[in-house]
């Protein structure tokens, strides 16, 4: 990804350390944190410094080249690591990887690392033949290079169709409650020069209702055996909406979201995260410090589930690095 005119990707190795863009500050602080023990490298992924399926998958497979370093039992390792975030495949695709693979283990996972990068590229190729020149598409959370090591699953196909010279604009769902559209999409976009428009979440529909939308696509967390997908929260609405509407509905993800294990979506487990993220939001003032406001009352409960799952009768195909890939 371009980030003030240089490459970056979202998680590497670097000084015997692992590296990682810190997705919480952004799109106002960009800042690398450097990790040293497997023990820092769950905090991150728990925390969300990482995020997105791909990213997160990466980043377990370093922190097992951490624990191999420093002589701590894989096996323990990989349970501290599985454990950290529940609904996402590409974490444990990425651990078994690293159990599997033979090599130094710096290598190993670098190996991993450029496998799941490549894997993203060929979703743009492949996502981009999708898009026609002059679309208006619409994405909901973030599925772009911070998502994933780089390219990004929802975001490939238009970072692939924009440097082809079609003309796109994106329309970039906030995505409550902890907003990764509205910080980190719509600033990935504008770092690659690509025209796009934050909205309410609750506006989705009436876009597609007015004909403002000609596709949506969306990356998953995790794809069931029958093709059922588990992605941010609130995707459920956008397809039925987009079903509603005619509009068609893409799910862009590599093999690696795909759990064989999985017969539907039935059988995914959904993360439930802390209710302050619903009570709260987070944003920075004048002087671009962070500060957290309350905007429920005092006392109220919240209820905060991070994906939802959206059955696959409502994916007019899935973008994987092999091709497009149907269903239904």
């Amino acid at each position: 990804m371009r980030v003030r005119g240089r490459d970056y990707r979202s998680v590497w190795f670097e000084g015997g350390r692992v590296a990682l863009i810190d997705q919480r500050l952004l799109p106002h602080r960009f800042k690398v944190v450097r990790l040293s023990t497997v023990k820092q490298v769950c905090d991150a992924i728990r925390k969300m410094v990482v995020r997105g399926a791909p990213a997160i998958g990466a980043t377990g497979c370093y922190g097992m080249a951490l624990a191999e370093v420093a002589g701590v039992n894989l096996r323990k390792a990989y349970r501290m690591l599985y454990a950290t975030r529940p609904t996402a495949h590409d974490l444990r695709d990425g651990l078994d990887y690293y159990m599997g693979a033979e090599g130094r283990p710096v290598e190993k996972a670098d190996a991993y690392a450029d496998l799941s990068a490549e894997r993203c590229r060929l979703i743009g190729v492949h996502g981009a033949k999708l898009i026609r020149d002059g679309m208006d598409l619409l994405t909901h959370c973030n599925a772009g290079a911070l998502a994933c090591v780089d390219w990004g699953t929802a975001l490939a196909p238009m970072r692939v169709a924009h440097a082809e010279g079609k003309r796109i604009h994106v329309w970039v769902d906030e995505t409550r409650p902890r907003l990764q559209g509205a910080k980190l999409t719509s600033w990935e976009l504008t770092q690659e020069g690509i025209p796009n428009t934050v909205v309410a979440d609750n506006a989705a529909g009436y876009l597609m209702y007015s004909g403002r939308v000609d596709v949506v696509v969306v990356g998953a967390d995790r794809i069931a055996v029958n093709g059922d997908v588990a992605n941010k929260v609130g995707t459920y609405e956008k397809a039925v909406l987009a079903w509603e509407n005619g509009v068609p509905f893409y799910v862009a993800a590599p093999s690696s979201t795909f759990d064989r294990t999985c017969p539907d979506g039935s059988h995914i487990p959904i993360e439930e995260r802390g209710g302050g993220e619903v009570t709260h939001v987070t944003g920075v003032d004048g002087r671009f410090r962070e500060v957290s406001v309350r905007v429920a009352p005092r006392g109220v409960d919240a209820f905060n589930p991070a994906f939802d799952v959206t059955p696959a009768r409502y994916v007019t195909a899935v973008i994987t690095e092999d091709g497009v890939k149907r269903f239904i």
